[in-house]
C-alpha cells in the first residue's frame, strides 16, 4: 500500500485545498469551545479504502487553526467526549505553569464529558501547535493536535501565510488506523511508532493555491509521533524560524524536522507549480505537497529585503548544571535502572513494565525532578545521549541555546532539539518562569517508556 507508485496513484483523487482547514481566527475575548471527540476521515482516496477512526478536536483534522497577535489572551474551553480521560498541551509556548496541559503534573486529566478552561496571554509570537498531553503516544497518533499561530507586527509582508501539518500515520491495508499496533513494545525500545502513510494538514499530496510571482510564508510542523521528516522546497526561499524562534535569515531550501519541531521560510513563488517532497525516509523524493500558481491579478506584496533579528545572546556563566546521560532502548548498554524506588532488572522492566529508557539510571516519569531551580537562574542540562537511537528533548515552558560538545552555540533558541545517537551537547536557559516543568523525548514511545522527567523552578 506505501509504495510511491500507489501513493501517487491513491493521490490523484486528493481535493484542491485553499489553505489548512477550518481557519479560525480567535477571539481573545470571548472563550471558545474547543471539543474532543472521535470521528471518521478518509485518509487514503480512492473507493477501495475504507474512512478511519479518528480522535479529533472540532471534528477535524489537523484541528482548528488557531490565529492570535502577540500580546492577546487564548480563552479556550476544553470539552471531553472522548471515552477516556485528556488534556491539551500548548506546544512551545511559555506558558502560566498551571495551563500547560500535562495531565498528571500541570492539571488533572479531563475525564470523559468534563471540561476545562485553558486562559493565558499569548506573549511570544511564532509557529507553535497544541495537542493532546494525556496517553499522548496514542492519542496524538489518533489525530488530536492543531496548530497555534502567534502574529506581530513586526513579521513580514506576504501574501499568504499557509500552515502545513506533517504526519505519518500506521495504517492497515484497508486505510484504516492500524489499532493493534498501539503500545508494541518493539515500537517502545526501537524508533517510535514509525507510520506507512504520509498527510498534510490531514490530506494525502494536498493540492493548496498560491498566487503566481507572490510571496508566502510557509510555517512547517512535525505532528508525527517519532517520524523525523527532510523535506525540500525547491524553489527560492529562506529560513526566518525555528521553533517559534528567530533564527538568522538564511537562504535555505531544506529543512530536517524532529517530531515537534518546527519550522517558518519565507518564498517567493514564480510561474511554475512547486512540490514539497519529503526526501529523507526512502531512496527517492516522495511528494507531500503541491503548491499549484493561479493567476488572478490580484495585487501583491512589495518583495523587500528580509531584516536579520535581533537574537538574546546565551548566558556567560551558568549557575546550575543537571546532568542527564540517556540510556536505554535495543541494542543498548542499560542493564538495570531504578523504577518505582527499585532497582530492576532490564528484562523485567521491559517484560512487565514496558519500560525501556532511563535518565541517570533511573526510569523517570512526572514524579521524578531532575532539579530544583531558583527563578532567574542560568541552567545547563549536559545530555549525554548514550543509546543507539535519536531523540527529539523537548523542554516545557522554556526556550533554550544549544551548546555543542566544542563549545559553540547554534543560532538562536528551540524548545525541542534532535539529539543523534552518542551526541553530547547541553541545553542552556534561563529558568524565568516559575513551575513544574516537563522535560521528555518527544518521540512519544519513548516519552511512555521512560524518557521524562520534572524540573522544578520556584
Amino acid at each position: 500500500m506505501t509504495t510511491r507508485r500507489n501513493f501517487l496513484k491513491a493521490c490523484a483523487a486528493a481535493p484542491l485545498l485553499a489553505a489548512s482547514p477550518r481557519l479560525t481566527l480567535a477571539n481573545q475575548w470571548t472563550p471558545w469551545t474547543m471539543t474532543a471527540s472521535r470521528t471518521t476521515k478518509r485518509l487514503v482516496p480512492g473507493d477501495e479504502y475504507q474512512d478511519a477512526s479518528v480522535w479529533a478536536f472540532n471534528q477535524t483534522v489537523p484541528g482548528p487553526e488557531l490565529r492570535f497577535k502577540k500580546g492577546e489572551t487564548l480563552s479556550i474551553d476544553f470539552l471531553n467526549q472522548l471515552e477516556e480521560g485528556s488534556s491539551i498541551h500548548w506546544h512551545g509556548i511559555r506558558n502560566i505553569n498551571a495551563m500547560d496541559g500535562v495531565a498528571g503534573l500541570t492539571q488533572p486529566e479531563v475525564m470523559p464529558e468534563g471540561q476545562f478552561r485553558y486562559q493565558f496571554p499569548l506573549n511570544d509570537a511564532g509557529t507553535y501547535w497544541y495537542h493532546s498531553h494525556a496517553k499522548t503516544w496514542s492519542q496524538v497518533a489518533r489525530g488530536l493536535y492543531g496548530p497555534l499561530i502567534v502574529e506581530d507586527e513586526s513579521d513580514p509582508n506576504v501574501d499568504q501565510d499557509l500552515v502545513l501539518m506533517i504526519d505519518d500515520w500506521l495504517l492497515a491495508n484497508d486505510g484504516t488506523i492500524d489499532d493493534e499496533s498501539f503500545g508494541s513494545l518493539h515500537d517502545w525500545a526501537h524508533g517510535g511508532r514509525l507510520g506507512n502513510w504520509l498527510t498534510v494538514n490531514g490530506e494525502s499530496l494536498p493540492t493548496i493555491e498560491v498566487e503566481k510571482n507572490s510571496r508566502i510564508r510557509l510555517r512547517l510542523i512535525n505532528a508525527a509521533n517519532a517520524r523525523i521528516f527532510g523535506l525540500n522546497i525547491p524553489v527560492p526561499a529562506f529560513l526566518i524560524a525555528q521553533d517559534g524562534y528567530p533564527v538568522p535569515v538564511q537562504r535555505s531550501q531544506d529543512v530536517i524536522l524532529a517530531p515537534a519541531q518546527r519550522a517558518d521560510f519565507i518564498v517567493d513563488v514564480n510561474d511554475t507549480d512547486v512540490t514539497i517532497n519529503e526526501n529523507l525516509n526512502g531512496k527517492e523524493p516522495y511528494p507531500a505537497a503541491i503548491l499549484k500558481v493561479v493567476d488572478s491579478n490580484k495585487s501583491l506584496v512589495t518583495k523587500e529585503v528580509l531584516k536579520q533579528p535581533r537574537l538574546e545572546a546565551p548566558p556567560q556563566s551558568v549557575d546550575v548544571s543537571i546532568p542527564l546521560h540517556m540510556q536505554g532502548g535495543a541494542m543498548g548498554n542499560l542493564r538495570e535502572a531504578t523504577y518505582n524506588g527499585q532497582l530492576r532488572p532490564i528484562r523485567e522492566l521491559a517484560q512487565t513494565h514496558k519500560k525501556a529508557w532511563a535518565f541517570n539510571g533511573a526510569v523517570s516519569d512526572h514524579h521524578d525532578h531532575l532539579a530544583k531551580i531558583n527563578v532567574g537562574q542560568a541552567v545547563s542540562i549536559e545530555v549525554w545521549n548514550d543509546t543507539r537511537w535519536n531523540h527529539a528533548m523537548h523542554l516545557h515552558g522554556h526556550h533554550f541555546w544549544i551548546q555543542e560538545e566544542d563549545g559553540t552555540f547554534l543560532d538562536g533558541k528551540r524548545d525541542t532539539y534532535l539529539f543523534q545517537r552518542g551526541e553530547k551537547a547541553n541545553l542552556i536557559f534561563i529558568a524565568d518562569n516559575p513551575g513544574l516543568w516537563l522535560f521528555h523525548c518527544h518521540m512519544l514511545e519513548h516519552h511512555a517508556a521512560g524518557m521524562g522527567a520534572v524540573i522544578e523552578i520556584s
